[in-house]
């Protein structure tokens, strides 16, 4: 994934911003207390700047049915202010794009990955053909900012809200970012906020996903896709791997010794502990963090055959590591 091409947050001028590095480039990493920001999170507090993610807007009257054609999501009669998420799926059923989407009952807001807006434009207006919609990139204009769940912090005025059990998704003009932050502390980086998406098994695009990923690897078939609706590209994969109900690879969570100095990095060789670190690679790490309460703790993406009570150990440092199923095997 490429970095969006709007310059970097303002916020990233708060005392004790550190820039986070790729994929997430742009925005804070932390504001000085990783730990601290957790806590503020975890009990409905502060704010999260992801003003680095792309914002794509469908307007017209046929935005919803066509946008069902394409997305492997139900869409068609989308209640206002109800959010979803969605995937683009290519024709072999796999993933291209994430979707976290909002209709406000004239324009259907969403939000996607750093620097992928432009790809998923260019195959929307592709299928544009007699359909009444126009669909912008609004990243310039548009910032997105994460309250977790219970925050009190009141909405703007006319800004589009994506609520989800997770929190709310806020399309804040960006020109009001930084008065946002004024009111609204304490700023939350975003290694906090993939820690507690870690925590609850949230896949992400570009980090849980590869080249080859299908949807029923990552649970994304409970909250993405809609097992009852067809016409999208990609459907008969996903149709077939769920009647057969053996996708080739699966979406644990992972428990990691807290010795450890380093965190495990993307792409980390999985191994059991009784072949070593020269053992034949079962999956490979997608996302780690250090969390507040859980210690060290990571995503992994594991062959659909690995036992459930495999002692595992990850990367050159063979850190061990007890997996935890997020897709049942």
């Amino acid at each position: 994934m490429t970095r969006s091409s709007h310059p970097a947050s303002p916020l990233l001028t708060l005392p004790g911003a550190v820039e986070a590095e790729a994929p997430d480039e742009g925005v804070a990493a932390h504001y000085g207390d990783l730990f601290r920001e957790q806590r503020a999170l975890a009990d409905g507090k502060g704010f999260v700047d992801l003003s680095h993610r792309g914002v794509v807007t469908v307007s017209g009257e046929d935005r919803l049915s066509w946008l069902h054609l394409l997305i492997t999501q139900h869409v068609e009669a989308l209640p206002p202010g109800e959010a979803t998420e969605a995937l683009v799926l290519s024709a072999n059923g796999h993933i291209e794009h994430a979707l976290y989407l909002v209709d406000d009952g004239t324009v259907t807001w969403l939000h996607t990955e750093p620097g992928t807006q432009g790809e998923l434009i260019a195959y929307l207006e592709s299928m544009r053909f007699f359909y009444r919609v126009e669909v912008a990139d609004r990243t310039a204009e548009f910032a997105v900012v994460h309250l977790p769940a219970g925050s009190i912090t009141d909405t703007p005025e006319g800004a589009a809200v994506r609520e989800t059990p997770h929190g709310r998704d806020v399309f804040l003009p960006r020109a009001e970012l930084e008065s946002f932050a004024e009111a609204n502390g304490p700023a939350v980086g975003v290694l906090a906020y993939e820690a507690l998406r870690v925590e609850a098994h949230r896949p992400r695009l570009g980090m849980e996903t590869d080249h080859r990923t299908i949807p029923h690897e990552l649970g994304w078939l409970e909250t993405a896709v809609h097992l009852h609706k067809g016409c999208y590209r990609g459907q008969e994969t996903v149709a077939r791997v769920n009647n057969l109900g053996k996708p080739p690879r699966r979406l644990v969570f992972l428990h990691l010794d807290g010795s450890e100095v380093r965190l495990p990095a993307h792409g980390d060789a999985v191994r059991k502990a009784e072949d070593g670190t020269d053992g034949r690679a079962l999956g490979f790490v997608t996302t780690s963090a250090r969390h507040h309460e859980l210690g060290p703790i990571a995503l992994a993406l594991v062959k659909r055959n690995v036992p459930l009570d495999a002692a595992l150990i990850v990367g050159e440092d063979a850190t061990a590591a007890a997996q935890e199923p997020v897709v049942a095997p």
